[in-house]
């Protein structure tokens, strides 16, 4: 399983990234859309977790580009704010498969990461 870690808090990221290598996982890590577009040219994901509120560049242009550039990826989204609370994300990205809080439970994270990409 190949996945992408867009994520502006280091340590965040990390964790995240930490506990999907335990499961096999091949991650990469990033923190800006610069960085995630680079990523998304360099290799091929099947999942990409992504902080919607990142702190330099934009989340739905991340998503937007990977459904452009690898269709076939699945986005979850990450955030601590109630932006798109009322699910309005899965209309303006549709490779979104799922929106969670930042305090979800990493390994909550890691099993919707393996479920996600076992489907695809």
């Amino acid at each position: 399983m190949n996945v992408l870690i867009v994520e502006s808090n280091p340590e965040l990221g990390e964790l995240w990234q930490r506990h999907l290598q335990r499961q096999g996982g091949e991650v990469t890590l990033v923190q800006s859309q610069e960085d995630a577009i680079l990523a998304l040219y360099r290799s091929d994901y099947e999942i990409i977790v992504l902080d919607l509120v990142l702190a330099q560049g934009s989340a739905l242009a991340v998503a937007d580009f990977a459904s452009y550039r690898q269709p076939k990826a699945r986005v979850i989204f990450v955030t601590n704010t109630t932006f798109f609370s009322d699910g309005s994300i899965f209309a303006h990205s549709p490779n979104a498969c799922a929106y969670v809080h930042g305090d979800t439970p990493p390994e909550d994270l890691a099993a919707m990461v393996e479920h996600y990409a076992a489907g695809r």
